[in-house]
């Protein structure tokens, strides 16, 4: 069918999905015709060829009249007592009219269901697809579509992840309607505002931005919505589908977004003044924009006594330099820089490197490689053995590497240390970029030793200050150094004095406590803002 193809192809739509709003662009909409059987064949033409679509023949007082549904998609006891049951007890009751007695037919046998009224084809189908069961009357041209939405999903479970101490132990699941649920019930304002988009040209997606309508910069939420209706993609099944398309076009190894598993790390950053992406079937929200030292803070920080969450920050910050740079200061020292090592650790580093084979480059390629395996070998096999493996698997391989004089023990050490520093950032996808630097630092240091350590430090920070978030510094609020934002960087201040949100942000009320949207107000029950 010419039109619906044409409906489809448009990817740039913007859509919402509430009881009472139905999609109403895209192409040609053909109007049912009063005919029940023409009515039949055109939706069996359409969705015959799938087993899960069922239909079934149905008396509407004196009329004829059909139910269709996706029984994968729909609570089956529903059907049963939200239609079938309301439609026997029309039997030998008079016949509608026409379609301004639809509206009374629909208050006196469904009233309690969220139902809405499908004028053509293109509604129809489309409410299928969306766990609707539609009645189609013969001689009435319009169809009633009752919402019997029932889609079996995870149950909120703790973050695989992102875990913590002490703090909320819920988490994001696959289902949309969960996720915006945990933020509003963390969020109880009416500023906090949810706008829905389709996503994918055969998937239809449902992507979801939320911002704050009293915090949030109105430019910042203009160039998100601009970047999610210009996204061409065929098909959209998580989070990070899109991820590229939303961050500048830049070649870089470090996520220019920051996706988060944690509902609670979702509202502190609405609180912030940045906006969250979240897509339906993810259990990952996206916000942006995103700096650099957004990857280095917790929220259990906030959780912590300031003191502790400050030295757990700074411990962060120093295992991201040993990550990086240690294997890389090994090779050059080892190799160019003898001098810098005392004589008596000179001396027994040397005597156990005395029957290695290898240069010390190879060495530690060698066994980062190596490591690499077992650390993938470990995520992608079967929980039951996958952690067993990697860690018996890296005990075994370095002794066995020692021993057979591949490899020197110092260098186990070096490995072993880099490997735990590495793991101690709070978000997986950056040390994925810490992973991948490491190999280049230890290759430049071969060559030339710490001055190509250092020079690599050097381009690293120019590549660092040249990146940019949605227009944002990636390294804001070091460079530019924003001196009023230097109280949640480094070192976590007290809360009561920390009271002022990112400059960076421009957001519309640069202070968390003082102001009229901030402060607490009675509840009301009417503050939904979709």
């Amino acid at each position: 069918m010419e039109w619906l193809n044409k409906m489809f192809s448009n990817k740039d739509v913007k859509m919402t999905d509430t009881d009472k709003e139905l999609y109403n662009e895209g192409g040609n909409e053909k109007p049912l015709n009063p005919s029940l059987k023409e009515i039949d064949s055109i939706i069996k033409e359409e969705f015959s060829h799938s087993i899960d679509f069922h239909y079934s023949a149905v008396l509407v007082g004196n009329r004829d009249g059909k139910v269709y549904y996706f029984d994968t998609l729909i609570n089956k006891e529903r059907l049963t007592e939200e239609i079938y049951d309301p439609l026997t007890s029309t039997e030998g009751k008079d016949a509608i009219e026409g379609t301004k007695d639809l509206e009374e037919f629909r208050k006196e046998y469904f009233s309690s269901v969220p139902y809405t009224f499908a004028e053509n084809y293109h509604q129809v189908f489309w409410k299928l697809l969306n766990g609707y069961a539609v009645l189609v009357i013969d001689g009435i041209e319009k169809a009633i579509c009752i919402n019997l939405g029932d889609i079996e999903k995870r149950t909120v479970s703790e973050p695989s992840t992102q875990t913590i101490i002490r703090g909320p132990k819920d988490s994001f699941t696959e289902s949309i309607k969960t996720n915006l649920s945990l933020i509003r019930r963390r969020i109880r304002n009416p500023n906090l505002c949810f706008e829905q988009y389709r996503v994918g040209q055969d998937t239809r997606t449902a992507v979801v931005i939320a911002y704050m309508k009293s915090i949030t910069n109105e430019d910042l939420v203009k160039e998100v919505k601009s970047r999610i209706e210009k996204i061409n993609v065929v098909g959209l099944f998580d989070s990070g589908n899109i991820e590229e398309f939303l961050t500048d076009k830049t070649l870089t190894p470090f996520p220019l977004t920051f996706n988060t598993e944690r509902p609670d790390n979702a509202a502190a950053n609405l609180i912030e003044g940045k906006i969250i992406i979240i897509v339906d079937g993810s259990p990952f929200a996206l916000s942006v924009p995103t700096v650099f030292t957004d990857f280095f803070i917790s929220t259990e920080d906030y959780y912590q006594p300031f003191f502790m969450a400050s030295f757990i920050r700074i411990i962060r910050y120093v295992a991201f330099m040993l990550s990086l740079l240690l294997p890389s200061l090994y090779v050059a020292i080892s190799t160019y820089h003898h001098e810098l090592i005392p004589t008596s650790l000179l001396i027994s580093v040397q005597a156990q490197r005395e029957g290695v084979p290898f240069p010390a480059v190879i060495e530690i390629l060698l066994m980062e490689l190596t490591f690499e395996v077992l650390r993938e070998a470990g995520v992608r096999m079967p929980r039951a053995v996958g952690q067993t493996v990697s860690i018996v698997g890296a005990l075994v391989i370095g002794q066995a590497a020692v021993e057979a004089g591949l490899v020197s023990s110092v260098l186990i050490i070096i490995v072993a240390l880099t490997a735990i520093a590495s793991f101690v950032s709070p978000i997986y996808n950056f040390s994925v970029a810490t992973r991948i630097l490491r190999f280049v630092f230890i290759i430049v240091a071969a060559m030339i030793g710490l001055y190509g350590v250092l020079l690599m430090v050097v381009i690293m920070v120019v590549h660092l200050t040249s990146l940019r978030s949605f227009g944002v510094p990636y390294l804001a609020p070091i460079a530019p150094l924003l001196m009023e934002d230097q109280k949640d960087v480094f070192l976590r201040m007290p809360v009561w004095d920390n009271i002022t949100r990112p400059s960076y942000l421009k957001p519309k009320h640069g202070k968390k406590v003082g102001d009229q949207a901030s402060r607490g107000s009675k509840s009301h029950s009417k503050g939904n803002v979709t």
